[in-house]
């Protein structure tokens, strides 16, 4: 448990691909609002045929560590592969325990995310 806390604590306090991205395709916002939490996506088409990944937001730590691990593992891929990333994915990072306890929080980065590449295709 204890490697799941440090690994999300790490995202928390070192995100990756947070920021906004100004020349964006596409700006999705979601977010819990029981409890406050917002994560706003932001999507980029590269000439490859790839999506650039950013996000920014507001809201506990696991919601926003969640939204670092699902932009840096998104960040490159194509739209299909984006789709493909399941809950399994957070589940694997942030363990069990987070997942059934915290899964609002843990998913709302992937799931606006996945909302984000459906309005882009």
């Amino acid at each position: 448990m204890q490697e799941f806390l440090d690994y999300i604590l790490d995202h928390y306090h070192r995100p990756r691909r947070r920021g906004e991205m100004e020349d964006a395709d596409v700006v999705l916002k979601g977010g819990n609002p029981g409890c406050g939490d917002v994560v706003v996506i932001y999507l980029k088409r590269n000439p490859d045929g790839t999506l650039s990944v950013s996000f920014t937001g507001e809201g506990c730590t696991v919601s926003q560590a969640c939204a670092s691990m699902v932009a840096e593992a998104s960040d490159g891929k194509t739209a299909e592969e984006i789709l493909d990333l399941d809950y399994k994915f957070l589940e694997e990072k942030v363990g069990p325990d987070i997942m059934r306890g915290r899964f609002k929080c843990a998913t709302l980065a992937l799931d606006t995310l996945k909302a984000a590449v459906e309005s882009i295709r």
